[in-house]
Order: structure tokens, then sequence, then C-alpha cells
């Protein structure tokens, strides 16, 4: 799905107002995600009607990595496994590209998104890049290969 695609743009305004709602300000450091660094943006949809119900994107980090940014599903619609669907296609994508390792932040606020990553294999490492000084991130990587 292109970036800037209604839909697509539609949840990512709804993650983002979650997450300002969850902690009371933007608190994501660095270069928002935008259609000229965003290699991948994945749109799931509920198979009967269509009805879009979650998002997920990657950002090439360098040869090797890529970041997940983006990664949404609607209230509604969590606790049905799309999130690891989502996942899954993602690192299919990156596997794909050439990429070995996965990598991503979330928020020490966001207990769903810990419990989709953990139980999907990623681990926890040292807050990295533009989230380094930021207490309320959490880093995770998983590699995909070996």
């Amino acid at each position: 799905m292109a970036w800037d695609d209604p839909v697509g743009a539609r949840l990512r305004a709804d993650q983002e107002r979650e997450t300002v709602e969850r902690y009371g300000a933007d608190l994501e450091l660095g270069p928002k995600p935008s259609g000229g660094d965003v290699s991948v943006f994945l749109l799931a949809a509920e198979g009967r009607s269509g009805e879009p119900v979650g998002c997920g994107a990657l950002r090439r980090l360098d040869p090797e990595a890529f970041e997940i940014k983006r990664m949404y599903v609607v209230p509604e619609w969590r606790g049905r496994r799309i999130g690891e669907v989502l996942l899954c296609a993602l690192e299919r994508y990156a596997a794909d590209a050439g990429a070995v390792i996965m990598r991503l932040e979330t928020g020490a606020e966001q207990p769903e998104a810990i419990r989709l990553y953990e139980r999907c294999g990623y681990y926890r490492i040292d807050r990295f890049g533009h989230y380094a000084d930021c207490a309320e991130s959490v880093c995770y990587e998983r590699k995909l290969i070996g």
C-alpha cells in the first residue's frame, strides 16, 4: 500500500492519537517515518468485509537491519493475532530484501505491544539511535537468520 493512501493515513493518525493519549505528549524522537524513507507499508484487512484492521511499516536502518514502524491494530480487533500476522509479513519482506536484523522501539506503557514482540521472539536491547535518551522507550531486536 502507498504510504499516503487515505486508509493507511487514517490508521497511522489513530495510532499516533492513541499513543499521545497514553503518554500525554508525542514522545517520538527523531524523524517520523515518511513515504520517502519507508520501504514497505502493509495494511491488514478483515477477510469478509475488507475493513482495515491494522498496519505496519519498515524503515531501513542499514544494509543488515530494518526498523519496524507504525505497527497498529484497531482496538476492537486486538487479541486476534493480527499484529502477529503483520509482523510475520514485515519479517518476510525484510528477509527478502537481504536484512538479517529487525529492530523496534515501543513504549513502557504499551504492554500489549511488548507481549506481541516477546511472544514473536524479540528480545530487549539497549535503547538505540534517537531513542537512546528516552526513558519511556523500550527497544527490541530479532535476528532473522542463524
